[in-house]
């Protein structure tokens, strides 16, 4: 086992969702100093090397100066060089409060998945709630809309917000979602006011999944959802209230992680840390 400086360490936390891995380094001051996103093909053990290794390069540093590496996700179990593995809920919760202390409640609305979590002063999860049983209301929502309208996910944002008046989605699934979208364009319905529709589609199923775990005052959004501005405008009209949104959103999983593994190094030091050997879950 390689002695660490107490002053200086590093740790990785990597986060595999559904749709795409996420990695990040923190420094010993608890600094994002790299990170790295891509999609998840059908060899997800590769996808989180990659994006460690990718991760690493940003950060300009060796992977052998990582302390510990620290694994979320749904493909968490691929992280194979990973030594801790944590919950994506619980990942989720520590990256948020990292980054917004405050944070009380957080939305994370995934490729295939929406949660709502609840946090007590300490970081501690009180409740949670999610919906994984269908993808109404995730990311994987907004791509077939957004295929079935001839636009990218990525342009979605921006022209919502050239609505001016939001047309009413009512289909809870999303093949049914994708036909009502073309029929709206078929009544020559506009574009943006369909998108803004979704967005409050979207933003309704999440206040319902909020109102489960108990609404709070300091909410904040993670996931590549949050990416979407039209997203965040229509979830702070849904819940009537401002949320936290950061432009390392996407990567609150994997930040949240690496926080566990800082955690983790420093278990029982005062001042000075130890490696510690964990065993995955």
């Amino acid at each position: 086992m390689s002695e660490t400086k107490s002053e200086e360490f590093y740790v990785a936390g990597v986060d595999v969702g559904s749709t795409t891995a996420k990695a990040v380094i923190l420094n010993s001051k608890l600094e994002v100093i790299g990170k790295s996103l891509q999609e998840v093909t059908p060899k997800v053990a590769e996808d989180a090397e990659t994006s460690f290794v990718k991760a690493c390069k940003d950060a300009r540093i060796d992977r052998e100066k990582i302390v510990l590496v620290a694994g979320t996700g749904y493909g968490r179990l691929k992280i194979r060089f990973g030594k801790l593995i944590v919950t994506e809920i619980s990942c989720h919760a520590k990256g948020s409060q990292h980054i917004f202390p405050n944070t009380r409640l957080t939305l994370d609305i995934g490729g295939q998945d929406t949660k709502a979590i609840r946090l007590g002063p300490n970081g501690e999860i009180v409740d949670f709630s999610m919906n994984d049983k269908c993808s109404a209301g995730t990311g994987r929502f907004l791509d077939v809309c957004a295929e079935a309208l001839g636009y990218t996910v990525d342009d979605l944002g921006s022209l919502s917000q050239k609505s001016t008046n939001p047309i009413r989605i009512t289909s809870t699934c999303t093949v049914f979602a994708e036909t009502e979208v073309s029929n709206q364009l078929a009544r020559g319905k506009k574009t943006e006011d369909i998108v803004n529709g979704i967005h409050d589609s979207i933003a309704q199923r999440s206040l319902s999944l909020a109102r489960r775990v108990g609404i709070e005052s300091e909410v904040t959004f993670t996931g590549g959802v949050s990416r979407n501005i039209g997203m965040v405008k229509s979830l702070e009209k849904a819940l009537g209230q401002k949320i936290n949104v950061s432009p390392l959103s996407q990567w609150f999983g994997a930040i949240g992680a690496a926080m566990f593994a800082v955690e983790e190094i420093t278990k029982g030091s005062d001042p000075m840390f130890k490696q510690l050997e964990v065993v995955s879950e």
